[in-house]
């Protein structure tokens, strides 16, 4: 129940599109790199949003445990999302769909083997492996890289720090 709600309140959130305010926006842009940087300038308005307020999340929860990696994880943990190129309702159809399946590998990497909306869904469900691969070309720190990677697999797949962990999912969650 309370992914729904998640996802309900991040749904009306993208309705209407706002970046993040600009003294936030630049906060952000002072914790990353020059190679994260440029994928966090392609990032829609409405995601660096999201972003900013995962990352603050996290560094109030964490303090001084909330390294720059940490900070520009929590910034960057949906930049794989870019690929996929879908509004907030496509992004609702992906959500759908996906569950409707399962979350099943193997029809997820079906679709991205197709064109078109299609194809748009399979990159968007497989937005974590993809967001890693661009963080890893960007130069980014590799704990960074990881939380892209892992941050929609159960705890006990998770290679992070569980403290760390524990705050970057729940910041996401919230």
């Amino acid at each position: 129940m309370a992914r729904s709600a998640h996802l309900v309140k991040r749904f009306f959130g993208s309705v209407i599109p706002r970046g993040p305010k600009p003294a936030d926006e630049a906060w952000a842009l002072d914790q990353l790199l020059d190679g994260e940087r440029t994928l966090w300038a392609r990032m829609s308005r409405n995601d660096r949003r999201h972003a900013v307020g995962v990352a603050r999340d996290v560094v109030q929860e964490l303090g001084p445990g909330a390294t720059r990696p940490v900070v520009a994880a929590a910034l960057l943990h949906d930049v794989g999302k870019l690929d996929a190129g879908l509004g907030t309702y496509g992004r609702v159809i992906a959500t759908i769909s996906a569950a409707a399946i399962g979350h099943d590998a193997d029809v997820i990497k079906a679709w991205t083997k197709t064109r078109g909306f299609t194809r748009r869904v399979g990159l968007y469900l497989q937005h974590d492996r993809l967001g890693a691969d661009m963080l890893v070309l960007a130069g980014a720190d590799p704990l960074t890289v990881a939380w892209a990677r892992e941050h929609h697999l159960p705890p006990e797949e998770w290679t992070l720090d569980r403290t760390v962990a524990d705050a970057l999912k729940a910041a996401d969650d919230d």
